[in-house]
């Protein structure tokens, strides 16, 4: 696994992720690093959160627009303003072409060089001091921002309806897989931790202070890998076409 390299220059940066707090697990420190050198970076979010409280009183329309609230701060946070919610009921997420056209549209529109998704392929997931069984709804918005990337993005003939609104063809050249057992690249967040976990801990609604040392635990783990203290890790393909 190798270290991140700094851009030659400032790029744009699309993360999409099935619910609020995802980015902030595990791509919040290296939001917060992309940020500070000067990278655009957008959030998508599928679900709505609906599914974050199991209480049998919950007031879960209140919780929506609570957890929407709490993700625009954790944004602000590693400095993000551009946040979109697709608003798809959370814990029954499915990879469906509407979803596809709806994650085409947005590439499309924003045009990023790299697009930030969730391991469509990780089912049983092992990590440091714990073992993990993947949402559903991780692996169905990493499928369908995947396919969205390619072919649709890209392809004229696949959501021709894109066409008519005036989304033309887009090319993305890098892809960062996140929450993956086939890590090829780590992100230095050394310097940005304290900032991450403020980041993660605006999710008041899901967590509290005691997450920190479990995160901590697993920065720690990749950031031993690469030779620095704190570290997030990527499974990362390239596509480069037209590089300056």
């Amino acid at each position: 696994m190798e270290l991140e390299k700094p851009a030659s220059q400032p790029i744009k940066i699309l993360i999409i992720v099935a619910h609020p707090d995802d980015i902030e697990f595990g791509v919040g420190g290296s939001v917060a690093m992309w940020t500070d050198a000067g990278d655009e970076v957008s959030y998508v979010i599928v679900t709505d959160g609906s599914a974050g409280s199991n209480a049998k009183d919950a007031d879960l329309g209140a919780l929506v627009r609570q957890r929407e609230l709490e993700q625009l701060e954790a944004a602000g946070i590693v400095g993000v303003r551009d946040v979109r919610f697709l608003g798809y009921k959370d814990g029954e997420l499915q990879p469906t072409l509407g979803l596809r056209r709806d994650l085409t549209r947005i590439i499309r529109e924003v045009q990023p060089y790299r697009v930030v998704i969730m391991d469509p392929t990780a089912v049983l997931i092992n990590m440091e001091s714990s073992d993990y069984i993947n949402h559903p709804d991780h692996r169905a918005a990493g499928e369908a921002a995947l396919y969205a990337i390619f072919p649709s993005a890209e392809t004229r003939p696949i959501f021709s309806d894109l066409l008519a609104e005036g989304y033309e063809p887009h090319h993305v050249q890098e892809v960062y897989i996140a929450l993956t057992d086939k890590p090829n690249l780590a992100v230095d967040i050394t310097p940005v931790w304290e900032r991450k976990m403020k980041s993660l801990l605006a999710h008041r609604s899901q967590v509290g202070p005691e997450v920190a040392d479990m995160v901590r635990k697993w920065d720690e783990h990749t950031g031993k890998q690469v030779g620095v203290a704190l570290a997030e890790n990527f499974r990362v393909m390239r596509f480069i076409k037209n590089e300056e």
